[in-house]
């Protein structure tokens, strides 16, 4: 359960990032709480990422991301844009805030096709191991999505751990720089980063550890992009 200050500043972080794709600045997120000094802000920040609502990633500037938003969906990963019941007292129920709730703000289950490497290549991926919960605003209206479990670290400057979950959105083209599920040789499958080069195609990791993999056109096919993420503590 989250003071309320603390889901004001998570939800000014979140709407930022839905609207300029960039969290804001210290000094914005100060000014939008009418807090004196940005110790405050830091304090919010800490406390909202030890208990798994945003993560800092390392050796970026301004670089915060959502890990999940607050459970309040009897279990189920609460959907992106939920407001959740806080620690205030003369706000509205939760009852009453999920009754008033469109339909695409609630959770989703997508098929966990297995796993995916995020490290060199493995078996490719075509049976469903179980079903999970996705926020609903995660997922487009539009387009197959499904679920994978990531094995490696070669994704990891990126943010994708070993053992997340990624969401994928099926589709057959990407923009360079796009993190795809790739089919190597219709064989493998891989997470990593896509990357037109004349007649090939680069698939790149986000870790120095790996290098960047180049193979002919036509044995490189994309199977799906990258959504979102789930992660579990």
């Amino acid at each position: 359960m989250l003071t309320k200050k603390q889901l004001d500043l998570l939800n000014f972080i979140h709407g930022r990032l839905q609207r300029d794709g960039v969290p804001p600045s210290f000094d914005e997120m100060k000014d939008a709480l009418d807090l004196r000094s940005k110790s405050g802000i830091h304090r919010l920040i800490t406390a909202l990422e030890e208990r798994g609502f945003i993560r800092r990633l390392a050796h970026r500037a301004r670089a915060i991301e959502i890990v999940k938003l607050p459970d309040a969906m009897g279990g189920a990963s609460a959907p992106q844009g939920f407001t959740p019941k806080v620690i205030d007292g003369d706000g509205p129920s939760q009852k009453q805030h999920a009754n008033s709730l469109p339909p695409e703000m609630y959770a989703r289950e997508l098929p966990v096709m297995g796993k995916i490497a995020a490290g060199v290549p493995i078996e490719a991926i075509s049976h469903v191991d179980h079903h999970v919960a996705v926020p609903g605003q995660m997922v487009s209206s539009a387009g197959h999505h499904y679920a994978l479990e990531v094995k490696g670290d070669s994704m990891i400057e990126a943010g994708i751990n070993d053992g997340d979950t990624v969401i994928i959105r099926e589709t057959r083209t990407a923009d360079n720089g796009d993190i795809v599920v790739a089919l190597v040789e219709d064989q493998e499958a891989t997470l990593k980063k896509f990357y037109h080069q004349g007649s090939s195609i680069a698939l790149e990791a986000a870790n120095p550890v790996y290098e960047t993999r180049v193979y002919p056109a036509d044995r490189v096919k994309v199977q799906g992009k990258l959504v979102g993420l789930i992660r579990s503590y």
